[in-house]
């Protein structure tokens, strides 16, 4: 569901010594998926790409305090999002106080009926999925992403932005919820001229 990056791996300044063995050659294979992540957290092609440098920097030199046999791919995940998490933390605190999760986390629930937000994200294309995702608050925007984009679990959306699960289900419920009134304005709005040209070759035959 979103564009591939410009580059297969990243132009490291300074490239991690020995990339031979299998788990770097494996974290190295997940190049495209964190920069896309990291593309639409920044919104800037320069920081997406030191963002992800720094992700790998950090991966390559805690490797020992992963785990075999669990699933590097989250743990990359959870790591990319603690840097950018920390390099905002100075810049900015978080606006986006989630106060309603009891009344959110049921429409959110794995398994459940697929609601009309869902049911248009799944038909949009690309381009105007990936500009309504990048005009969402960043709280919102990552929920959605790690969920609806790179599908992980719940549980590991939760450990990756060290929030309660509750907390997850109701911001990619909110982020949902802008999405599709987004994308429905933005349908409405390139409908307009359409049938404003109708309309008047209509009146102009009669």
């Amino acid at each position: 569901m979103g564009a591939g990056t410009r580059m297969g791996v990243l132009p490291f300044r300074s490239r991690p010594p020995a990339a031979s063995d299998r788990f770097e050659e494996e974290a190295l294979a997940q190049t495209d998926a964190l920069y896309r992540a990291a593309r639409r957290l920044t919104r800037n092609a320069a920081e997406a790409e030191d963002l992800v440098q720094e992700t790998y920097l950090k991966a390559f030199r805690s490797k020992a305090s992963f785990e075999r046999g669990t699933n590097l791919r989250a743990w990359l995940f959870t790591i990319l999002m603690n840097t950018y998490r920390n390099s905002r933390r100075d810049a900015a605190r978080d606006p986006v106080d989630v106060d309603s999760e009891a009344v959110e986390t049921a429409q959110a629930l794995p398994g459940a009926a697929a609601t009309p937000e869902e049911l248009l994200l799944r038909s949009t294309l690309d381009a105007d999925l990936q500009a309504a995702l990048d005009a969402l608050p960043d709280t919102f925007r990552a929920a959605v992403w790690l969920r609806d984009v790179e599908e992980f679990s719940y549980a590991e959306i939760a450990r990756m932005l060290e929030i309660p699960l509750g907390t997850v289900m109701s911001r990619i419920s909110r982020g949902r919820r802008l999405l599709y009134q987004q994308l429905v304005a933005a349908r409405q709005s390139s409908a307009a001229p359409a049938e404003r040209t109708r309309a008047a070759a209509s009146g102009h035959e009669s």
